[in-house]
C-alpha cells in the first residue's frame, strides 16, 4: 500500500468535519513530489514545466494552479509573491507526510506490532540497518 492511497488523521481545521483528511490525489501527489524534490521556491511555470516534462499529456497551466492554491488553503504550501506571480513552498516534509498516514492506520484500532512487523517485512536489509540505527539513537537520548 503507498502513502498517498492510506487515508490520514490531521485537525480539522486542515481536514474534512470529522477531523480527517485522506491522502493526495493523483495530481496533488505529483505537485507535492516536485516541490519536495525542489530544494528551492517554486511558481506555477516552474512546476509545471517539471510535471509536463515526462507526461505524454501535458497539463494545462491553469489545472496546476488551481491544485497549487488548493494545497495552499490545506496548508500543504505557502506562497509567497514574487513580481506578479507566487512561489510556493512545502510546509512538511514528505516523511511527515508519511507519517501522517501511518498515523491514520493507528486510529483504527491496528495491532501496532503486527501492522509494523509486516511493514518491516518489506524492508531491505540496508533499510533495517538504517532503521537500528536510529532506534538505537533514539534509545540513547540523541548522544553519540
Amino acid at each position: 500500500m503507498t502513502a498517498s492511497t492510506m487515508a490520514f488523521r490531521f485537525s480539522a481545521k486542515r481536514g474534512r468535519r470529522d477531523g480527517s483528511v485522506r491522502g493526495f490525489g493523483e495530481l496533488e501527489q505529483a505537485i507535492m513530489d516536485v516541490v519536495w524534490g525542489a530544494g528551492a521556491p517554486l511558481t506555477v511555470r516552474e512546476v509545471l514545466e517539471r510535471l509536463n516534462s515526462d507526461r505524454p499529456q501535458p497539463l494545462a497551466y491553469n489545472t496546476v494552479q488551481t491544485v497549487l492554491e488548493i494545497l495552499h488553503r490545506k496548508e500543504w504550501l505557502t506562497r509567497e509573491k514574487d513580481g506578479r506571480a507566487f512561489r510556493y513552498t512545502a510546509t512538511r516534509s514528505r516523511e511527515e507526510y508519511a507519517a501522517s498516514l501511518i498515523d491514520q492506520v493507528w486510529a483504527t484500532g491496528a495491532d501496532r506490532t503486527a501492522t509494523l512487523v509486516k511493514l518491516f517485512d518489506e524492508l531491505g536489509a540496508d533499510e533495517v540497518a538504517e532503521l537500528r540505527a536510529a532506534l538505537a539513537e533514539r534509545a540513547d537520548g540523541g548522544r553519540e
